[in-house]
């Protein structure tokens, strides 16, 4: 029996697939669509928090929840519109601001890559692989303290 469909899978189930397949390509050197892959598990690790923590303070059915990720518009904005004030009590935390910190990183690298075509050298794909582990073992962590990723590089971090 295999795995279900990709649009069946829990979120976690989903983070897991797109960290897998981000570790087969920075592996491969293919910089550039490992970043994309950091990007979309990173977006995904922050819907599985909106949504923990909606299913827990709410009645709200799932289509509701997942309008109000639409409405978020991407990490950036469903760090400051949906996880600040419903993970943190708009409480810009010492965490929160880390979390911040990294998604923001993140997120304009990849904008880089998705809207510019810039290519990404293994070096900046090192730094956003270990900036998107940060964030999404801090941020599942919240809610699964079991919740660890694989290895995705015997390669040092760095940053030029």
């Amino acid at each position: 029996m295999g795995k279900p469909p990709y649009d069946q899978r829990t979120d976690i189930e989903r983070l897991r697939s797109q960290w897998t397949k981000l570790t087969g390509l920075h592996n491969r050197n293919e910089a550039s669509a490992a970043i994309v892959r950091c990007a979309t598990a990173a977006e995904i690790a922050a819907n599985f928090a909106i949504r923990t923590e909606f299913s827990r303070r709410t009645q709200f059915d799932a289509r509701v929840v997942d309008g109000f990720l639409i409405w978020a518009n991407g990490l950036d904005g469903k760090m400051n519109r949906l996880i600040l004030p419903i993970c943190f009590n708009g409480v810009k935390s010492a965490e929160f601001k880390r979390l911040q910190t990294a998604a923001k990183r993140i997120h304009e690298v990849r904008n880089e890559i998705v809207h510019r075509g810039v290519f990404s050298d293994p070096e900046d794909a090192e730094f956003i692989v270990g900036q998107s582990r940060e964030f999404i073992e801090t941020l599942v962590h919240r809610y699964d303290d079991t919740f660890r990723l694989p290895k995705a590089s015997s390669r040092t971090r760095s940053r030029k």
